[in-house]
C-alpha cells in the first residue's frame, strides 16, 4: 500500500514529501549515508519536527535488489516514541527520481504452539504415564495369561550394584 511521494527537493537536492497513514503522518526526507562499511543504510530517514525547525532521524533504508526482476529498492523500518509501533517500510525510485514509499503489513511467523495452547479438536492424546496412570483407559481389555501375569515374565537380570563414591587406591 502506498502511503507517500518523495519528490527531489530543488535546493538540496534530496527525495522529500510526506507519508501518512492513519495513526501517522510527517514530513520526511532521506539523508544519503556516506560509509565504506558495506553493512551500512543506504539512507537515513529524517522527519521534520512539529516546530518546523530541525530534522529528526526516525530510521534508515538499506538497498537491496528484488530477485525476479533485478530492480533495487530501498527497505527499512521508521520508529518514533510518538508512534504505537514501528513501520516497515519500502522506497521505489521512480524514472523521474522521486521515490513512492510503500508500507507492508508483516507476515505472521508461523510458531510451534507451546505444551498446552493447541486447540482441544488439534491436540494430541496424553502420553503414556504423564498422568500417573500406566497409560491404559479404564475399561480396555488387557490380555493376561492363564496364571494371571501379563506374559513377559519374571526378570533374570541381576539388580544393580549400589555405586560407590569411595575410590580405590591402585598400587603402582
Amino acid at each position: 500500500m502506498n502511503i507517500g511521494n518523495l519528490k527531489l527537493d530543488p535546493q538540496t537536492s534530496a527525495p522529500v514529501g510526506r507519508i501518512a497513514t492513519m495513526n501517522f503522518s510527517a514530513v520526511i526526507a532521506l539523508q544519503e549515508v556516506r560509509s565504506n562499511n558495506s553493512k551500512a543504510p543506504a539512507f537515513d530517514v529524517l522527519a521534520l519536527s512539529s516546530d518546523r525547525r530541525t530534522w529528526l532521524k526516525i530510521g534508515a533504508l538499506w538497498e537491496f535488489t528484488a530477485n525476479d526482476t533485478g530492480v533495487s529498492f530501498y527497505s527499512g523500518r521508521i520508529d518514533d516514541p510518538s508512534m504505537p509501533k514501528p513501520l516497515d517500510i519500502a522506497a521505489f525510485r521512480q524514472d523521474d527520481g522521486s521515490f513512492n514509499v510503500a508500507w507492508r503489513r508483516p507476515k505472521q511467523r508461523v510458531e510451534t504452539p507451546k505444551p498446552g495452547t493447541v486447540p482441544a479438536e488439534d491436540a494430541l492424546p496424553a502420553l503414556p504415564g504423564a498422568d500417573g496412570t500406566d497409560g491404559i483407559p479404564e475399561g480396555t481389555p488387557v490380555s493376561k495369561g492363564a496364571d494371571g501375569d501379563d506374559g513377559l515374565g519374571d526378570s533374570t537380570a541381576p539388580a544393580p550394584a549400589p555405586r560407590s563414591r569411595k575410590r580405590e587406591q591402585v598400587d603402582a
